[in-house]
């Protein structure tokens, strides 16, 4: 039988192919490091979970709750943001709450794209930013761009050979999977330029929380005016480490949430209400909490760093997210980056994202991810490193077991 139309628009699930050799490996007993799906393997604090508890007991909570969110998380929200950037938000007209992050750009794509509009995308990015569009009938021309002085002359290109003109610029910084930061200058040029061109900014913020060396990445949203032509999506999967509550936001202009909202309300009766009651709590606290996970991502970061380097596989340290972007080695970069995932797996027992999942023009990279403890990452380091010196005796012989299946 042949495909649904918008099936037929995605390509095979790279993940996939990586996540059956980790079942397979498995199954025969061997003791895989996860490196790979950007799961954070950290508790959500207690206070968290006991506000959650708390709330479930009471029976009223248990009936549909709020698509867009219930006002006290709103205005919790638009509370964090005034905080955190000094940004001011209308909590009952631009903010509303989404089931994580993916949700919102998916169904923000939904609301906003009309068959064949064209959205700016970079690439390598998270796939949601470009098959959120896809599925939705969209175009994606994809940018290869750092937050750099390329990044407006490859907007100004995208702009000048796309037909119809763009609709959005989409914007992830930190990036999922690079771990680039912006800064706010950066915005600031940005945003002059998509206002001059009449396009939609589009930004994914879902690492804000998550930096290492003292800057706090900004948000789009202080560029004055910004909010005319912005909405921003955030997180609490990695902040709180909540992954599994799926909770998170989009703020910013009042007629893209609008329409946000619209489409959400068909979608869904929003997440379950004890959750957001938990996650409003979440963001009225300290901020203690988040403090003690970046800490830990922090640290992780630097042993990861060392004990690779020394194993002999050199890894930029990231600024920010709970990733890394690193090279391929050099013996194995001809491979690409899912058959040299593969020879991790089969080789090391560590496993780690193929960056061409991410898009073409990652696969001289692999995404590391930081959610392991640091005795496990150590152990990871000392796998490869076993891996690297018998490869480099036997560069012939090692291949991916999978190739001769």
């Amino acid at each position: 039988m042949e495909e649904f139309h918008k099936v037929r628009r995605l390509p095979p699930y790279v993940f996939e192919q990586v996540n059956r050799l980790k079942a397979s490996a498995r199954s025969r007993g061997a003791d895989i490091i996860d490196l790979g799906m950007g799961n954070p393997d950290l508790p959500t604090p207690k206070a968290i979970v006991d506000k959650l508890c708390e709330v479930v007991r009471d029976p009223r909570t248990h009936r549909y709750s709020s698509s867009r969110g219930i006002p006290g998380l709103r205005r919790a929200q638009a509370a964090y943001y005034q905080r955190r950037f000094g940004v001011k938000l209308n909590p009952d007209t631009q903010v509303v709450a989404t089931l994580g992050s993916k949700e919102g750009f998916a169904n923000m794509a939904q609301a906003i794209t009309a068959p064949g509009d064209v959205i700016l995308c970079p690439n390598p990015t998270y796939p949601i930013h470009a098959f959120g569009f896809i599925m939705s009938g969209g175009v994606i021309r994809s940018l290869q761009v750092e937050p750099d002085d390329g990044f407006i002359p490859a907007v100004e290109r995208g702009i000048r050979h796309s037909i119809p003109k763009p609709l959005a610029l989409i914007l992830n910084y930190p990036s999922n999977p690079t771990a680039l930061v912006a800064s706010l200058d950066f915005y600031k040029d940005v945003v002059a330029f998509a206002k001059k061109n009449d396009i939609i900014i589009l930004s994914d913020l879902a690492y804000s929380e998550i930096y290492f060396d003292g800057n706090p990445p900004p948000s789009v949203l202080q560029v004055p005016g910004a909010i005319d032509i912005c909405v921003e999506f955030t997180s609490m999967s990695k902040t709180f480490s909540m992954p599994g509550w799926r909770m998170g936001f989009a703020v910013g202009n009042e007629r893209l949430i609008s329409a946000l909202t619209r489409v959400k309300s068909y979608l869904d009766y929003g997440a379950f209400t004890p959750i957001q009651v938990a996650a409003a709590h979440a963001l009225n606290g300290d901020g203690a909490d988040i403090a003690e996970v970046r800490d830990i991502y922090h640290k992780r970061r630097d042993v990861m760093v060392d004990a690779f380097g020394r194993a002999g596989w050199t890894i930029p340290a990231p600024a920010a997210s709970m990733f890394a972007w690193a090279p391929i080695p050099e013996p194995f970069r001809h491979l690409g980056s899912l058959e040299f995932s593969k020879l991790l797996i089969e080789h090391a027992d560590v496993a780690v994202a193929p960056g061409v999942g991410f898009g073409e023009h990652g696969d001289d990279f692999v995404r590391v991810a930081l959610v392991e403890n640091e005795h496990r990452i150590r152990q990871a380091a000392r796998n490869i490193k076993r891996f690297l010196s018998t490869s480099a005796k036997q560069p012939n012989n090692v291949v991916p077991l999978s190739a001769h299946r």
